[in-house]
Order: C-alpha cells, then sequence, then structure tokens
C-alpha cells in the first residue's frame, strides 16, 4: 500500500524539500495556455505541501523534446499560470538538475514553490538504459529530501522523474494519482451497472487491449470516431476514404464474435457525417448524412449521425456508470463536432442522475473544455488519457508500482 500524501505530511515536511512529479503538459499556441486542466488538477497536492511547510520542488514535462533544451517546450509560461492559481509565486528554474535548479532550490523558504525547467530536456528522462536513467534520477533526488507522485499522465512511464526517483526517495501518492486510482478502480472492480463504455478516437489499435479487457467487464460498448470503419469493414461494408486499419479487421472480427458469446453488447453507427476531403485551409466543409453501410467511395466519415448520436445518447442516459475515451469524431470543426457533444452532453445527465461519468483524458477532456463543458458537469475528467486506458487493460502501471513497494 502506497504512503499517502496526508501520512507524508503527518510524519512532518516543515523545513524538508520535496520533489512532487506534477503533470503540466498543457497546449499551448504561441506561448499561450489554451486549456490549464492539467495545471488546476496540480494544485491541491502542491497547496498542501506548501501549507504544511515544505519546499516544493514540482518537475513535470511539456511536449516530446528530444532530450535537449527546446524554447518551444519551455515550462516558463506554465510557471507564470501555475503562480496565479496557486495564489503565490513560484520560483522557476532554468534548467533541470544544472546550476539555475539548485540555486533556485538553495533559495526556498518554508512554503516555498519552484518548479524545475522541461524534464524531459535532459535524455537521461525516458532514456531505455537503466543506468543513464537512473543517474539522472540521482541528481535529481539530490534536490530533496522526500518524493511524491502526483503526475496521473505519465505514471505508465518507467522514467526517471516517475519511477527511478521512488527508488531514491521517501516517497508518497499525491491527492490526483490517489483520486484517478479510485475512480480507475470504480471502473473495473465493481462498477455500478448498466455500465457503458464509449470508445472513440482515430485508430482501434490504440483500443484493442481495452476492449479485450472490457470485453469481460462492461454491458455495452459504443464505438465511434475513425476506428469505427474497421469495425464497419470488419462487418463486411465498404467505407470509401474514411480511415481504416486493413491489418485490424481479423481481430475486431473476433471481438464481434466474443462480444455475441459473452452478452456484452457493441454498438455501432447506423449513420455517419461524411466530407469528400478532410477539413483543411480555405475550404469550407460539405458536410453530408450517410447511412453507415452506404458510404459513397469517395467521401470520408468524420463523424457519426444524427441517428447515431441519438441512439447512443439513450444507452448511456440508461446507464449508471459511463466511461468515455476519444471524440465521436473531427470535434474541432463545428460541422463535425456534434457527435461528440450529444456525448459529452448525455455523460452530464448521467452524472445528474446520480451514475459515475469518467472522461478518460487525451482528446475527450480537450473535447468537453473545447465545446464549452465545465469540468464538474462531469463525475470525473481524467488528466491522463494512455495510464487511463493501460490501466482499463489490466496492465500494470510502473510509476504506482513503485510506490506500493
Amino acid at each position: 500500500m502506497a504512503k499517502t500524501l496526508d501520512q507524508l505530511i503527518g510524519e512532518g515536511v516543515t523545513g524538508r524539500r520535496v520533489l512532487v512529479r506534477s503533470d503540466l503538459n498543457v497546449p499551448l499556441d504561441g506561448g499561450t495556455i489554451t486549456d490549464d486542466g492539467r495545471i488546476r488538477a496540480s494544485v491541491p497536492t502542491i497547496t498542501a505541501l506548501a501549507d504544511a511547510g515544505a519546499r516544493v520542488i514540482v518537475t513535470a514535462h511539456l511536449g516530446r523534446p528530444k532530450g535537449a533544451p527546446e524554447a518551444r517546450y519551455s515550462l516558463e509560461p506554465v510557471a507564470h499560470r501555475l503562480s496565479e492559481l496557486l495564489g503565490r509565486p513560484v520560483a522557476f528554474a532554468t534548467d533541470t538538475v544544472g546550476e539555475s535548479a539548485r540555486e533556485t532550490v538553495a533559495g526556498l523558504d518554508d512554503g516555498d514553490v519552484a518548479l524545475l525547467e522541461n524534464v524531459r530536456f535532459n535524455p537521461g528522462e525516458t532514456s531505455k538504459d537503466d543506468a543513464e536513467r537512473k543517474a539522472f534520477a540521482g541528481q535529481l533526488a539530490g534536490l530533496a529530501d522526500a518524493f511524491v507522485s502526483d503526475g496521473f499522465g505519465v505514471v505508465h512511464r518507467k522514467q526517471a522523474s516517475v519511477y527511478d526517483v521512488a527508488e531514491l526517495l521517501p516517497h508518497a501518492m499525491g491527492r490526483l494519482v490517489a483520486a484517478e486510482l479510485d475512480v480507475m478502480k470504480r471502473l473495473t472492480e465493481s462498477p455500478q451497472r448498466p455500465y457503458a463504455v464509449v470508445l472513440g478516437g482515430s485508430k482501434v489499435s490504440d483500443k484493442l487491449g481495452v476492449i479485450d479487457n472490457l470485453l469481460g467487464k462492461a454491458d455495452t460498448l459504443l464505438i465511434g470516431g475513425g476506428m469505427v470503419f474497421t469495425f464497419l469493414a470488419a462487418q463486411g461494408h465498404q467505407v470509401g476514404k474514411s480511415l481504416l486499419e486493413e491489418d485490424q479487421i481479423d481481430a475486431v472480427k473476433g471481438y464481434l464474435q466474443r462480444a455475441s458469446e459473452s452478452g456484452v453488447r457493441i454498438v455501432l453507427p447506423t449513420d455517419v457525417v461524411v466530407d469528400r476531403s478532410f477539413p483543411s485551409g480555405d475550404r469550407e466543409p460539405a458536410p453530408e448524412v450517410v447511412a453507415a453501410d452506404a458510404i459513397p467511395a469517395d467521401a470520408l466519415g468524420l463523424d457519426i449521425g444524427p441517428e447515431s448520436s441519438a441512439a447512443f445518447a439513450a444507452e448511456l442516459k440508461a446507464a449508471m456508470t459511463v466511461f468515455w475515451n476519444g471524440p465521436m469524431g473531427v470535434f474541432e470543426v463545428p460541422a463535425f463536432a456534434e457527435g461528440t457533444r450529444v456525448i459529452a452532453q448525455a455523460l452530464t445527465e448521467v452524472t445528474a442522475a446520480g451514475g459515475l461519468s469518467v472522461v478518460g483524458g487525451g482528446d475527450s477532456a480537450a473535447a468537453v473544455r473545447t465545446l464549452g463543458f465545465a469540468d464538474d458537469a462531469f463525475g470525473h475528467i481524467s488528466t491522463g488519457g494512455g495510464a487511463s486506458l493501460e490501466y482499463l487493460e489490466g496492465k500494470q502501471l510502473p510509476g504506482i508500482a513503485v510506490l506500493e513497494r
């Protein structure tokens, strides 16, 4: 059993340097944060430690730099927003474990907070070489007296600031990670029924493990997004120019057969919204609703249709537990956002009726915010799409396993 944040604080953290691995990987547009959800989710743990007198050192990543500094991936804009949300100054170190980091940490007083520069600017963070990764973890650990894991979006990664540091310092689980795990357990161990799962996004290959595991747990699987066209192809339908993973058709046929034999309902769209090309540039979208089994050869599906949206919503409103990962279409373009909006609205109604609705991070979380839904309209919005999917696949998450030793 991992030590909780409250247990760590109860042992006394006043004057101690506590390294917190947060997930601050937010979208930026020209240096402007377009969705600060992950920063806001990190605030409770950081605040609790600072209020208890700890000298808090936050480490996090942004984007996928290749082990060297890149200005576009700097966490400096995040430091400013974190300071606003915390209501206290946040000192910013311009490197990860170098002179600036050491001087910044040395200058902290009790209750102060510092943010280190993007941890992925150091190649040791994501190295596959254990020795290189552990060496970098040792440098990070040298800055602190204790470690708190609070970045759920990275706990499925065996990386220096997630996994190896926890082996070197007294450690505890942050409030965000604890809350995320509690929800994941409710989805997998004793879900209140009926239990519906909505899966979307572009690739069915990204969701095969989840489908495989949930066929034994969920009552209904609703399939949308780009991945639905591989399902339609598995049923023998033509899908035009729609996204199709031909190498997954046989696997999907197997899942359809298993679902039929096990009593799990897999619900596919009966209509889709198509266009003749993917929306881009100055071209105005030309959406057209067609039957899912009659997609024109020169068209590509970009959203589930209105009939399917209504049917999916009815399925969800009858459920007491809903997990949703992956948009129903290209939600960034209003002409192809309606399916995703209807699913989001249905989840808010599940919440209002006393059920558990979980938005599984990633593009789904971005979609509900882009479409104007409030976070508290849902039971839970995960900060870690990849981590939540791997948990639902039944995989062990390295960043959690190391905390429980």
